[in-house]
Formats: structure tokens, sequence, C-alpha cells
């Protein structure tokens, strides 16, 4: 039996307890009703006082009712029972919720995910199933241990693994991406958003683990300024394309050298017979820039349809050969980022956007949803992770020398 079904069994007992000692208390007095009346009286005082402690603001009494308000309910009008609040040990001051879900979809536990925050002053880390399919796990924390407004980059904060990228700071702690694994990264936001801090802490991170990067910003590297020393630097689409051309030829010879030595990726590669290859990034600042045809000449559509046959090329097969795109757009066009780029990225990254941007890197209005609109260096993901993202007023000085 669960431990809050336990508890409530221990109340019930508090109540027989109370009422035989209050009837026993009065037993020689010569009024047998009042003798009752005490008992009774007595047992009910003690008995809420026991269930209070099971009911707080989390006990299942409580949740019940505040989830049958938010219309977290079966087809019958049945919420979910909580049958345990345990502490997380992967998260300071973090709680699991394990609930009996009564039937209710897990989809539906999704969209109330909101409504849940509210109605319990909690942020909710993450939902998922349980180990059956009658139950539901919440992790969480109290609304007082929610995200800071501004965090602060520091050096130690370099993940000591391979290539594991620190993207900020989650309810749960450090949010990270590893591009052995997830290889691709696309990041959304409107201007202001915090979206070209968060691309150039990646981007530093990656120079910091000795990848070659090639960084492609369309105002002449206006925004990296101190830049151009440290990174293949790409201002022209012509420029672009002929990058293109040598990092997918680049990749291939990668394929052939891991089929011949019979290896399946470029890490163990490097560990098993000599660590020769680096990693590869490729990242374009504002990719809306790049691919968008409208108005543009034949030639120039011609050239934008060959960049994309490349960007495609190498978003379906970079992973193994560690060959890796960092896309960011502020654009909320459809029609810019083609469905065979856009679907082999699996990290996607989306600050405070209107529906439509949300939309289009995420696949959901989430971010316009559960992001302020003031809100800086605020992101959500694909998964509903949200972090804040770190900050450093001398960015651009990380690498002057």
């Amino acid at each position: 039996m669960n431990n809050i079904k336990n508890k409530h069994n221990l109340c019930f007992l508090v109540l027989v307890v109370s009422f035989v000692i209050g009837w026993k208390v009065l037993a020689d007095t010569p009024w047998p009703g009042v003798n009752l009346t005490f008992g009774l009286c007595l047992g009910i005082i003690v008995y809420l006082a026991a269930l209070t402690y099971v009911d707080g603001p989390l006990g299942p009494l409580v949740v019940r009712g505040n989830l049958e308000r938010i219309g977290l309910v079966n087809r019958k009008g049945e919420a979910p029972f909580l049958l345990r609040k345990s502490n997380d040990p992967n998260t300071p001051n973090g709680m699991i919720l394990l609930f009996e879900d009564r039937g209710i979809p897990f989809e539906t536990w999704e969209e109330k995910r909101a409504e849940i925050e509210a109605a319990f002053n909690i942020f909710v880390v993450k939902i998922i199933p349980g180990k059956n399919r009658r139950l539901v796990e919440v992790y969480a924390v109290p609304a007082v241990n929610g995200l800071p407004d501004k965090v602060t980059w520091t050096d130690n904060l370099l993940s000591v693994e391979e290539f594991v990228l620190v993207l900020g700071q989650g309810l749960a702690g450090l949010v990270t991406v590893n591009l052995a694994i997830i290889p691709h990264i696309l990041i959304g936001g409107a201007t202001g958003s915090g979206k070209s801090i968060l691309l150039k802490l990646l981007l530093m991170q990656c120079l910091k683990k000795d990848a070659s990067l090639y960084l492609c910003d369309f105002k002449d590297g206006l925004d990296y300024p101190g830049w151009r020393h440290i990174c293949h630097m790409v201002c022209s689409e012509r420029k672009l394309l002929d990058t293109l051309k040598e990092l997918t030829g680049e990749l291939e010879t990668r394929k052939n050298v891991l089929r011949k030595a019979g290896y399946p990726n470029l890490e163990t590669y490097n560990k098993k017979v000599r660590h020769i290859y680096k990693r590869i990034i490729i990242a374009i600042d504002e990719v809306a820039e790049v691919l968008d045809k409208t108005g543009r000449t034949k030639e120039d559509k011609e050239r934008i349809d060959t960049i994309i046959g490349h960007l495609s090329t190498i978003a379906r097969q970079g992973r193994a050969v560690g060959i890796h795109l960092i896309l960011s757009t502020q654009r909320p066009d459809a029609s810019i980022l083609v469905g065979q780029i856009k679907n082999n990225i699996d990290c996607r990254i989306c600050g405070r956007s209107d529906n439509v941007l949300s939309q289009i890197v995420i696949d959901s209005t989430d971010a316009a949803d559960a992001i302020p609109k003031d809100a800086q260096g605020r992101f959500i993901m694909g998964d509903g992770t949200v972090f804040q993202a770190f900050w450093d007023d001398n960015i651009d000085d990380w690498f002057t020398w």
C-alpha cells in the first residue's frame, strides 16, 4: 500500500483511539450522552489535525480538488489521485509527485502544465509516464525556487565531457546538449530575446573544445568583433557556397575513412586509432537571410537551392563524422527553413517570440505562452525544458589576445 494511503489509515486509527479515550475519560459521569459526544468531538478534532498533516498544500485531498478545478479530469469527472510525494535526489528542493492518472491521456497532462503550476504554486520541470500505464510522474520545484532573471557565465561551467555544451540554468540544474548524440541546434527568438548571446556562448564553448568553426554573418562580421582570427568568417553567399562544397567533400572523406577503419563515428575513431579529426561547427546567424529567395534572380535562387542541398546533406549525415550545424533565426517564415533541414535538427530552442515563430522552431506555441514578453535570455526547448541562458558582458573579448 502506498505512503499516502497508509497515512490516511493511520489518521482513521487516530480517530478511533481518540474517540475511545474521550469516551473513557468521562466514563464515570452520569450522562452517557456526554461521554459519547465528548469522545466523538475529541476524535474528530484529533483526526482533522492528523489529516492536516497528510493534506497540506500538496496533500492528496487538496490536490484532487485543485485538479478538478482546473479541469484535469477523466470522462467521469474524476481527478487523478496523488499516490506519493517524494524528494527528487537530482534537484535541489525538487519533488516528485506520483499520480494514478485515472485514464487521462498523457497529452492532456502536458496541455495542463501551466494550470498545474498555477494551482500548486510550483514550476513543473517535466512530466513523464510512470512505470505502468496507470501512473504519471510530475517533477517540480516550489515557485520560490524558480529561474533567476540573469545568470553569469564562469569558465568552470565548461563541461569536461567530450562535446557537451552548456545551454543555461534550468529548474533541475544545468541544461546541456551533447553534439555527439544530438548533432545540430536551431535557435529562434525575437530581437532582444538573447538569441545572439546564446549563440555566441555555444560557439565559444565549441572553440574552447578545439573545434573548427565556420561562422556565417552577412553583416561582414559586424556582430562578431574580434572573432575573425579564431574562426573562418563567411560573409557572402558565394563564399558560403564554396565553404559548404568544401565541407561536404570533407564529410565524404571522413565517411570513407570511418568505413574502412570499421568504426561507427568520429569519437570512436579518434580514441581507437588517432586523434586527427576535429569536430567542425557550421554556424549561420540569421539563416533566413541566407535561404530567403524572395525577389531574387534566377541565378541567386539556383545558388540558394545548392546551399540548401549542402545543408541538408550535413543535417542528415553530419553526426557520425563530427560536422554540426548551429542555426539561428528571428524570421517567422515557414518557407525559409525547409523540412529536409529542420526535420534533422533535434535540438530546437526558442526564446521570446510570437506564436508563428514558436510554432516554426519548436512545433508548438509554448515559447509565446511560457516566456514573458519582457524576458531576456529565457528559452524553452522542444521537450518543454525552460532555462535561463548564461550572460557575459564581455563575451566578444573572450578570444581577443
